[in-house]
């Protein structure tokens, strides 16, 4: 069992990879020469990305070398038997960040026997860092945060997201996102998962969900909205499946009412 000494320490090490590679990232900020698509229209890498993972690689090496890794650019890495397994992004809103929007972050979470149980996440344009670990609590900037206290969903603010193949799958999210947007006051964009759940944890956003995203894409910010005394399932408010790639995260108060919504919205095809 891992003791909070040894999250605290693991956090420590989270947040030390984050800012690192938010330096990198703010170095490079306009002044990317190549852009490149990953195989899917819409999938960007940079340099940025690129740079930053491999000086996050370099943090966990030193400190934590026998631990597992998945990162979004180098894969599995590291021992895969190990019962720890860091979830990496180095660039979460590389769409964003490659048109100078500054809505991107770098996020790092840890996952003890396949559950996240540290997160770290900084977007570095709006210089705010968020941290949470099992049972020690949720921060930004150090200090204590807590989701919000919206009961109701015609007064929520909810925010999601579409994946890379959303112009080729009709598995995508247009229909919920009309239909939420009629019942909410409204449904918001960023372009990054991470800095979604990090809204939801300290309370500016009510609720978020999303398909097709990544482990590496959650992990730190499912650590923040449970820490903050939220709550994380799938649609349906059953445990949630990271593989599944679909994430339900609200402030709680909410939760049972889009879970509901969400898995009663009439198929996109039947909408005059």
């Amino acid at each position: 069992m891992t003791t909070d000494k040894q999250l605290e320490i693991f956090l420590d090490i989270a947040t030390e990879a984050v800012m690192t590679a938010g330096a990198i990232l703010q170095a490079y900020w306009g002044k990317l020469e190549e852009i490149e698509e990953k195989g899917r229209p819409g999938d960007l890498v940079t340099a940025a990305d690129k740079e930053a993972e491999a000086a996050i690689l370099k943090v966990l090496e030193r400190h934590v070398p026998n631990h597992g890794i998945l990162a979004e650019e180098s894969g599995q890495l590291g021992d895969h038997q190990s019962e720890y397994l860091w979830a990496i992004d180095p660039l979460d809103g590389t769409t964003n960040y490659a048109h100078q929007y500054p809505i991107a972050a770098t996020s790092i979470g840890l996952l003890i026997c396949g559950i996240p149980q540290v997160g770290a996440i900084y977007n570095p344009f709006r210089d705010e860092l968020f941290r949470a670990a099992k049972g020690l609590g949720a921060t930004r900037n150090r200090r204590s945060i807590q989701v919000s206290r919206t009961s109701q969903l015609s007064k929520s603010l909810l925010v999601t997201g579409f994946a890379y193949d959303r112009r080729e799958t009709s598995d995508n999210n247009y229909a919920e996102f009309c239909h939420l947007t009629h019942l909410t006051q409204g449904v918001r964009r960023s372009g990054s998962a991470s800095l979604d759940l990090a809204d939801v944890a300290c309370g500016r956003i009510d609720g978020y969900w999303e398909r097709g995203i990544q482990p590496w894409d959650m992990a730190a910010g499912i650590v923040l909205v449970e820490e903050a005394g939220g709550n994380v399932t799938a649609y349906d408010r059953s445990p949630l499946i990271m593989a599944s790639g679909r994430i339900l995260a609200t402030n709680g108060q909410i939760h049972e009412q889009v879970s509901q919504e969400l898995l009663g919205v009439p198929p996109l095809s039947s909408w005059k």
